[in-house]
């Protein structure tokens, strides 16, 4: 799934149990179109215990479809496009039908 999103975005769940919550994306998967944001989606794990380390009830990020975030630009939700500026291509975020260029 093709996305303007990046790693280390700061972006807002917009639906779901942690609508609202904030965070950095740690990862993308493009393939199934999902993302996990830091600190949000949290679930509980069973993890087996190894050679490596204890297992136990470990708490961790699940991911979260990418039609369920929306990037955050001086604090407001906004959408993301892109621009030709001097023939180069930069992201830009909309917000409130104003264009600012984020990279």
């Amino acid at each position: 799934m093709k996305t303007k999103l990046k790693k280390g975005d700061r972006v807002v769940i917009i639906a779901g149990k942690d609508k609202g919550k904030e965070g950095n994306i740690t990862f993308i998967n493009r393939k199934d179109g999902r993302v996990v944001v830091e600190g949000c989606n949290k679930v509980t794990k069973h993890q087996k215990a190894n050679a490596g380390n204890q297992g136990g009830l470990i708490e961790r990020e699940a991911p979260v479809h990418i039609s369920n975030v929306m990037y955050v630009h001086n604090g407001k939700p906004a959408r993301l496009g892109v621009q030709i500026n001097d023939g180069k291509k930069v992201r830009v975020a909309i917000v409130n039908k104003e264009r600012f260029v984020i990279d």
